[in-house]
């Protein structure tokens, strides 16, 4: 049984040309894996991941999760299977203890304190008080903590925007090295878009390269990274190792 898998998926913009983002994206994800989602600014990496977590809905095109279509899940049940986690961390109104919480409320389950601590720890939170009120933290706070929620519900798949971006560097190795261990132990499909290649090298086993208005690569990967199948990805690489994008 697939993990996710999706077809034909057609996402339309106005401000296009053609009015079309991207068309005829197709994958299927059948054993945890992580999967590094990279191309150029522009091409639909985040509007495909706003997709997949059901946060709007293809013009075209067909969702499956665990084999079931997407019109078969309420959206609230599909997101508690396949989480999204924003570039741009947006706290909940309150403090760090409701933030940590929300999962629990929403979806109405068991609040496990002891895996809330440990991932506090693991991303060097830990010396915050959980009575603080969440919006007077700093950016790189906010940011680990709206992980940190999105982790608490233990999902199979999690949707990642970019989540180190305006990470530090010691808090950028500890995110990644959460997330490569909850992988490993945990058998979490990670889909992240990255624009840092070496983070892409060194935290996927598979690319999904976007360009030319579709999903132009599905491959390892060791073979996209040494050898691109397509020019426009080796123009990318190129271009990334010339500091050009």
């Amino acid at each position: 049984m697939a993990i996710l898998s999706f077809e034909g998926l057609v996402r339309a913009l106005p401000t296009q040309k053609n009015g079309i983002l991207f068309s005829d994206v197709s994958a299927i994800v059948e054993t945890p894996v992580t999967i590094a989602l990279i191309g150029t600014s522009g091409q639909g990496k985040t509007s495909l991941l706003r997709l997949l977590s059901l946060l709007d809905e293809p013009e075209e095109g067909e969702l499956w999760l665990q084999n079931r279509s997407f019109r078969d899940w309420s959206p609230t049940e599909w997101r508690k299977h396949v989480v999204y986690v924003a570039q741009h961390a947006v706290m909940l109104q309150g403090t760090i203890e409701d933030n940590l919480r929300a999962a629990s409320r929403i979806h109405r389950v068991p609040f496990d304190q002891g895996r809330a601590e440990f991932l506090m720890a693991s991303l060097g939170l830990e010396h915050l008080g959980w009575g603080k009120n969440a919006g007077d933290l700093s950016g790189g706070e906010k940011q680990r903590i709206a992980l940190i929620r999105a982790l608490m519900l233990n999902a199979p798949v999690l949707l990642l925007d970019e989540v180190t971006a305006s990470l530090d560097q010691n808090s950028k190795h500890a995110v990644e090295e959460l997330l490569t261990d909850l992988h490993t132990q945990e058998g979490v499909t990670m889909i992240w878009i990255t624009h840092d290649i070496q983070q892409a090298q060194a935290i996927s086993q598979r690319v999904w390269f976007m360009a030319e208005g579709t999903l132009l690569e599905d491959t390892s990967s060791d073979s996209f990274f040494k050898q691109p199948k397509t020019s426009a990805a080796l123009r990318y690489l190129q271009l990334r190792e010339e500091g050009n994008y």
